[in-house]
């Protein structure tokens, strides 16, 4: 699956938590969100940074201090835009290994996330499983 289709495929199937995906839909889809979601908080930064940089004492003031915080608000909005069809691409991954989608929940838990990574870079279960048939 290309980058293109990946992310098509995960806008499509918004808040689908039912079904299959295979490792290339979920790691291009990761791959997306993390850069778009970087660059907006990125841009904020350099205009904060240089906000700070034009001032006095380096005490940030003007419409580049403006510009920084309205960046960062921005990349705020589209990181929980993107956490929905993060979440269920990560839970049609579980669900291609034959796991819970709810074993998402180990996030929470210290350490829960390089349980969780493991299970995302494992193959698929070969042929049908009980959440459906093998993606293709």
């Amino acid at each position: 699956m290309s980058f293109a289709a990946a992310v098509r495929t995960c806008f499509q199937k918004y808040a689908t938590f039912e079904g299959r995906a295979k490792r290339s839909e979920f790691w291009w889809w990761m791959l997306f969100q993390t850069l778009v979601t970087g660059v907006v908080a990125i841009t904020g930064g350099v205009f904060l940074i240089a906000a700070s940089a034009g001032s006095p004492g380096g005490q940030a003031n003007g419409p580049l201090l403006v510009i920084g915080i309205i960046f960062y608000f921005l990349a705020i909005v589209v990181a929980l835009a993107l956490l929905v069809p993060t979440y269920a691409v990560g839970c049609r991954r579980l669900h291609d290994r034959g796991m819970s989608g709810w074993l998402q929940l180990l996030t929470l838990v210290p350490c829960g996330n390089i349980v969780l990574l493991v299970f995302w870079v494992m193959a698929g279960t070969p042929g049908a499983n009980n959440f459906g048939e093998k993606t293709s």
